[in-house]
């Protein structure tokens, strides 16, 4: 698990602080349109785990029912503004679900939110279309990129707010931070101070959806220490191998474009761990800016379950998985990991970009979505849902030093709360097919 710019205890960086500005209040009619008859189909609230229940309960006061409809809300606004925003791409500038629940597609003149209304949906007009931010988003990223590394540490992440028509910029509350001149040609920037510092992340073995890995054999006398994450999504290729999709920082060996052994710790004698398999493929910035791994499992992880579309929380119980999501700014997530079991929270941004720096100093771009579930130290790679469909994998945290949420969530608080980085899974399902075929989450159980 690292720092929400950081990878492994070699880099160092600085928190992040995204603004958990999405707070919950009742569900009370979304305005949404018709369902999409080919969205994928969710669970019963009754199918839902324990764990997972408690933790919507306890994190965001939902039942079991208003997550699944809040959820279900979210993609169906999705699929609509995707739509239409292809027939008015220089209007649109957005769309959410409000607290409420309601869904809001912003526009930029008049006209063109008659049409949204006329669907049903509450409308806003917003100074800047969603061409210009992310235009924008792109000349502040290579901005940054252009800085000296001294520079541009502090900055840990910029995000696109659609719901006020800006960019935030979070930076360390640090003297250099505070010495940034920005650029002048991009406007409507708001720039968030988060806790400075950073520091390398503890690694440490643990029991539950937990594995560890290593640059060298586990008995080799030489070896200094194991990176430890957590398995996301349970997926296969076109020829029906299990694979498990997990964060592209985990695989120490990335840098060198190596492979290495993927291991369930065995608390008690950790060099006689079993090996379940191995990352096949990882990918950390480039072209796509992403940050993934796909680990094909073994004979002994299939036999043990592995290769069946669940994940898993608190105290051993089970979510299954129906589909995959993408994300939507205002829909409700829930996440697993080692560390910190079922969280769950809100997408607070559907478009972050981050630069990283790896050991050998080199700046690399992941780009993803924001979420308010508290995430810790070790839960990298871990799944992240939304209703019981697939959504992303966790990548990041301003959280990944704390001991358990309870900390994170009092020491955060002043800071917007606890955030964490998300890698959407569509995106990686369509990076990883150009490198190793079709890969697909898995949704039905394997009955071999």
């Amino acid at each position: 698990m690292r720092k929400l710019v950081a990878r492994r205890a070699a880099v160092k960086a600085a928190s992040a602080g995204f603004a958990a500005t999405v707070l919950l209040a009742p569900l009370f009619g979304s305005g949404l349109a018709s369902a999409n008859p080919d969205a994928p189909l969710q669970l019963s609230a009754d199918a839902l785990p324990a764990g997972m229940v408690t933790a919507l309960a306890r994190d965001l006061g939902m039942t079991p029912v208003e997550y699944l409809d809040r959820a279900a809300r979210a993609q169906q606004l999705r699929q609509y503004a995707a739509d239409f925003r292809a027939d008015n791409p220089d209007t649109f500038a957005g769309a959410w679900l409000t607290p409420e629940g309601k869904a809001v597609v912003a526009v930029t003149d008049a006209e063109t939110g008659k049409l949204a209304a006329a669907d049903g949906y509450q409308t806003q007009l917003a100074p800047i279309s969603a061409n210009g931010l992310e235009g924008a988003l792109v000349q502040l990223s290579q901005w940054i990129a252009s800085l000296p590394r001294e520079i541009s540490e502090p900055i840990s992440s910029v995000a696109i707010d659609t719901l006020n028509s800006q960019l935030v910029l979070n930076v360390a509350n640090t003297p250099t931070g505070h010495l940034l001149n920005l650029p002048t040609l991009i406007a409507t920037i708001k720039v968030v101070l988060s806790p400075g510092g950073g520091g390398p992340v503890e690694y440490r073995p643990m029991g539950g959806d937990t594995y560890i890995t290593a640059t060298k054999d586990l008995h080799d006398t030489t070896l200094r220490g194991v990176d430890v994450c957590s398995f996301g999504f349970n997926a296969t290729d076109d020829a029906g191998s299990a694979l498990n999709i997990s964060a592209g920082h985990c695989n120490p060996n990335i840098d060198n474009g190596g492979s290495a052994p993927v291991y369930v710790p065995n608390v008690r004698d950790i060099p006689n761990s079993p090996e379940v398999g191995s990352f096949a493929h990882s990918v950390l910035g480039g072209p796509a800016a992403l940050d993934y791994s796909v680990i094909r499992l073994n004979e002994r992880a299939v036999n043990a379950g592995m290769d069946q579309p669940r994940v898993r929380g608190a105290e051993g119980t089970t979510l299954t998985i129906t589909g995959t999501a993408e994300p939507v700014t205002g829909a409700p997530v829930c996440k697993t990991g080692q560390s910190s079991t079922f969280t769950c929270g809100f997408v607070s941004a559907d478009h972050v970009e981050t630069q990283l720096f790896t050991a050998e100093g080199v700046s690399k771009t992941i780009r993803g979505f924001a979420n308010s579930a508290c995430t810790l130290g070790g839960d990298s790679g871990g799944a992240i849902v939304s209703g019981t469909l697939a959504l992303g994998i966790t990548s990041g945290s301003n959280a990944a030093d704390a001991p358990n949420c309870a900390e994170a969530n009092t020491q955060l608080a002043p800071y917007g709360g606890t955030a964490s980085l998300g890698i959407p899974i569509r995106p990686i399902l369509a990076d990883a097919a150009g490198a190793i075929g079709g890969i697909t989450v898995r949704t039905k159980p394997n009955a071999g």
